[in-house]
């Protein structure tokens, strides 16, 4: 009894050295795992968002040793009663409200600051549209109607193959996956930990292999969309998203802030919700938009690109919102009227009729919630409407 006593108290005791060692070898992954578990967490979301790079593995993308573009003062506004009840109600970190260029409102809140970096979340994938556009202007791209297969060879033979960069930038890509926050075994989530673990962006996206609807012919937000998008751009330049971000879009602004993209295991940038930017510069990337891509004395983004990019083009049902090459526009189809929004309440809303540009952060925890997003797009109205 005894010997057998003492074999088990060495096998557990060996057990326990290969746990400690594993431990230690991949102590960075289990910390950037057990952040994803604790990542929208009521206690840490607010200062998660705000930090993002703590946790996960992360890469600048250079703005550039140029002089900041100027956000000139205007007159200042008053904020309603019922925009101070919205803030508390959808928990906002940020709001900043620019009117004809000029900075009219700027308030912080949740102990947050205007120095913050805040997370994007799908915001980001509008950033990638404008990209895009750039490069497809440039020749790097010879169509939008070219099969993601020739510039991302990887995803012949599964749920891409047959899918144009068109149909995957308006998210009609027929591709298969479950985009639910809230369930731990959803496709997204999946995503998340794949990020987290240090493993590969481009293989999760390569191992797709199930589609509910031909491409182009039926609309589903599929964030993985998007990342096909940057695999794509990377097969026709042989170039990282963070460096071309940085030459094609985020130099000529004038950003008075370096941002950051999360990444992978193999330094590729999380395009579809990574990149974290203080909320003024979500802002002047709002107001190049309503100038149709022009800012800080020079045409960043081709307007063509612009108009294309911002009107409903997707095959999205009546009564939802519209879709176009990575930018939302409201149900009711108000022309110059447009947003990039992401999840927990980070949105651009650009109001190119009334010159108003309204970019914000939140942590909002219901932001699922049915009426929500069409509340927040209400307030942001009634602000745009209440400057005139």
């Amino acid at each position: 009894m005894r010997r057998i006593f003492r074999i088990l108290t060495r096998f557990f005791g060996v057990v326990l050295i290969i746990a400690i060692a594993i431990g230690i070898w991949k102590r960075e992954e289990i910390k950037r795992l057990l952040a994803v578990n604790s990542l929208f967490s009521e206690e840490k979301i607010i200062s998660n968002f705000s930090g993002m790079n703590k946790a996960f593995l992360s890469a600048d993308v250079p703005r550039g040793d140029g002089p900041v573009a100027e956000l000139p003062k205007g007159d200042a506004m008053t904020l309603s009663s019922e925009v101070e009840q919205w803030i508390t109600d959808r928990t906002i970190t940020s709001l900043v409200v620019l009117k004809d260029g000029a900075l009219v409102h700027e308030s912080y809140y949740q102990d947050t600051s205007a120095d913050d970096l805040r997370i994007s979340w799908s915001v980001a994938k509008s950033y990638l549209s404008a990209l895009f556009g750039v490069l497809l202007e440039e020749g790097a791209i010879t169509s939008i109607d070219d099969p993601v297969t020739k510039y991302a060879p990887s995803l012949k033979g599964g749920a891409y193959d047959g899918a144009s960069i068109r149909n995957v930038l308006n998210m009609a890509s027929g591709v298969t996956f479950d985009e639910d926050y809230l369930d731990q075994s959803s496709d997204i989530n999946k995503m998340g930990r794949v990020l987290a673990l240090g493993g590969s962006m481009d293989g999760f996206a390569a191992d797709l292999n199930e589609t509910f609807a031909d491409p182009g012919t039926d609309w589903q937000y599929v964030s993985i969309d998007t990342h096909v998008i940057s695999m794509v751009i990377r097969g026709a330049t042989s170039e990282q998203i963070a460096p071309l971000l940085s030459e094609k879009i985020i130099k000529p602004m004038g950003l008075e802030a370096t941002p950051y993209y999360l990444t992978d295991g193999n330094g590729i940038a999380f395009v579809l919700g990574g990149l974290n930017l203080p909320t003024r510069d979500y802002a002047r990337m709002g107001q190049m938009y309503l100038q149709n891509g022009a800012y800080n004395g020079q045409q960043i983004v081709p307007a063509d690109w612009v108009a294309a990019s911002t009107i409903p083009s997707a095959p999205t049902s009546e009564g939802e919102y519209g879709y176009g090459y990575q930018w939302w526009m409201p149900k009711d189809g108000r022309i110059g009227e447009f947003l990039a929004r992401g999840v927990y309440g980070q949105y651009i809303y650009i109001n190119r009729p009334l010159g108003v540009v309204i970019a914000s952060n939140a942590a909002d925890r219901a932001f699922r919630t049915k009426g929500v997003s069409d509340y927040n797009v209400e307030i942001f109205r009634k602000i745009a409407e209440g400057l005139q």
